[in-house]
């Protein structure tokens, strides 16, 4: 499902790119598989809650070299090695996203690969290797393992389920009591709260209609660029949410909450809006 006005040659290239992110995630998942539960070695990257492993590295590198191999016009955006090359074709990867839950044990992780033009989304792929899952979304749909998704419409507010990260320790810094109260009022308000500790894959499960609404704060385009194409596409709702207003793509704003069809759930939208307030009150983000 789709608003855009595509020509039918943004169709094919969409269609194509799909592939090949697809192709690419294939290539890198029999690496993560054969890694989990196998005495991963872990760093820091920031903090003791935002980590890297060999394995990032490996599945990145594993990616870009596919990608860039089969769309010449393209350059990637990784998490871990930053912008490599030049072209029209921006590929956003995160080679696992929920990098806790690899390193731990626990099976809720992925690799996610967007492809842009312009600031536009055209391909988005979520793979969970341990499920073997794979989501994937182009100009016209939203797929899971090749078949199009169409979720129901999603319950009222006191049945739904809830994905998000928030607060992180970090969010708890900046907005101290005001995360842990944001907090309560959803475990109240909903039928179930959950923590994944990985943003494309919640978004994902709001595309197939396993979770009816995901909220994040603090997140980096390669965590919620293919998500955010996923839900879109399966007739969901994306909502970013900035501290600035500047005109830059949907998946390059920190901040957003996704629905499925039909949901309206007054609780997650105003806690992002008192959210946001608070920290743009305190100059956040400028």
């Amino acid at each position: 499902m789709t608003t855009e006005n595509f020509s039918q040659a943004d169709i094919d290239l969409a269609y194509r790119l799909r592939l090949v992110a697809l192709e690419a995630a294939r290539k890198a998942a029999p690496l993560l598989r054969e890694a989990f539960r196998n005495s991963v070695q872990r760093e820091n990257k920031t903090n003791a809650h935002d980590l890297v492993t060999a394995f990032d590295k490996r599945s990145e590198q594993i990616i870009s070299e596919h990608l860039l191999a089969a769309e010449e016009d393209s350059w990637v955006l990784g998490e871990e090695g930053g912008a490599i090359g030049t072209g029209s074709i921006q590929w956003i990867v995160d080679p696992i996203d929920g990098t806790s839950n690899f390193t731990h044990g626990i099976a809720f992780f992925c690799i996610s690969i967007a492809a842009a033009r312009d600031g536009q989304l055209l391909a988005g792929v979520v793979l969970d290797p341990m499920a073997e899952l794979e989501f994937s979304a182009d100009a016209q749909h939203a797929y899971l393992n090749s078949e199009i998704l169409t979720p129901e419409n999603r319950p009222d507010q006191a049945h739904a389920n809830l994905m998000t990260d928030y607060p992180s320790a970090e969010a708890l810094e900046v907005d101290g009591a005001l995360g842990l109260t944001e907090f309560g009022s959803w475990v109240t308000a909903f039928a179930t709260v959950r923590r994944k500790v990985s943003a494309a894959l919640a978004l994902a499960h709001v595309a197939a209609g396993w979770c009816d609404v995901t909220l994040g704060m603090d997140t980096k385009p390669w965590d919620i660029a293919a998500g955010a194409l996923l839900v879109r596409r399966s007739g969901g709702t994306y909502l970013p949410y900035r501290y600035d207003d500047l005109e830059l793509p949907d998946f390059e704003a920190p901040c957003f909450i996704a629905l499925g069809p039909g949901a309206h759930y007054p609780a997650a939208l105003q806690s992002a809006e008192r959210i946001i307030s608070a920290r743009r009150a305190q100059g956040f983000g400028s």
